[in-house]
């Protein structure tokens, strides 16, 4: 590969191992910093003139400085992924041995050695796994960890593999900080998923049903359980379940959308007069 190719692939970083590679000379790499072609970001990590420098550089050349078995973690990768709208001031890399030199600034460097589960490549950088990368990022934010955790888990990641992810943490700075979390994303989104479904079912002027708990309403007369699921996985049983009555599974995306809307089966669960109680 050219340095040309590499100069544009990594948004103009480029290390001297990878100039030296692609046939640049220790000389022509000193002319191109003597004539600020090149300008040094890190030790022998270079922006190439012209390039502005940006989240992606920092990023880009915080793991190319930490060498070829560094992984982009934490708020970062999370930035990377999508997950989270700013770019860190601290870029934290994650490698499998302790580096005697010193991170230089706006550098976080962590010891660990990633499960192939934990690792991932994106847009040409090796990055934690989005998983492990909203929950490093959750701890990391302070308070804005739980806005981003349950963010990320109701664009789609699996609630299951950000705890598969925190269980290969186990021991690792911050996993009882992202233990305490995860619990209480599992409350909040149970306890949040039911407030809808009862909202739904008050909008759609649904009656003769009732809360059993934070996590379910059932209809009596139709010996009808609906038990709803948040974001963060399966809630538990809905108080008042008896021997003979349906259950009937609702996730919360399946409320999620127009104000009013509720899914068939709720509807035809209600009386025909509206003589049950409206869930008040």
């Amino acid at each position: 590969m050219s340095v040309e190719e590499i100069l544009h692939r990594q948004a103009g970083v480029i290390t001297r191992g990878q100039a030296r590679a692609a046939g640049l000379s220790t000389g022509a790499i000193e002319d191109r910093l003597r004539r600020r072609r090149w300008r040094p970001l890190h030790p022998q990590v270079y922006l190439a003139a012209g390039c502005p420098r940006s989240g992606e550089v920092a990023v880009r050349a915080a793991v190319l400085w930490a060498g070829a078995d560094a992984v982009l973690g934490g708020a970062a990768a999370a930035w990377w992924h999508g997950l989270l709208a700013d770019p860190p001031r601290t870029v934290g890399v994650i490698v499998p041995a302790r580096r005697l030199r010193p991170a230089p600034p706006g550098i976080r460097v962590r010891c660990r050695r990633l499960a192939v589960a934990d690792r991932a490549e994106e847009r040409g950088l090796r990055v934690a796994a989005p998983a492990l990368a909203v929950l490093e990022a959750a701890v990391e934010v302070g308070p804005e960890g739980a806005p981003l955790l349950d963010r990320a888990l109701q664009r789609g990641l699996r609630f299951a593999d950000v705890c598969a992810a925190h269980r290969r943490a186990l021991g690792s700075p911050g996993s009882a900080a992202a233990g305490r979390l995860l619990a209480a994303a599992a409350e909040r989104s149970t306890v949040a998923a039911g407030r809808l479904l009862r909202q739904r079912l008050r909008e759609a002027g649904v009656t003769g049903w009732y809360a059993a708990t934070a996590c379910g309403v059932t209809f009596p007369a139709a010996r009808l359980v609906v038990e709803v699921t948040g974001w963060a996985g399966p809630p538990g049983a809905v108080a008042g379940r008896r021997p003979g009555w349906a259950v009937q599974h609702v996730d919360w995306t399946d409320l999620a959308g127009a104000p009013g809307t509720v899914p068939a089966g709720l509807r035809s669960a209600a009386p025909a007069s509206p003589s049950g109680s409206n869930g008040q």
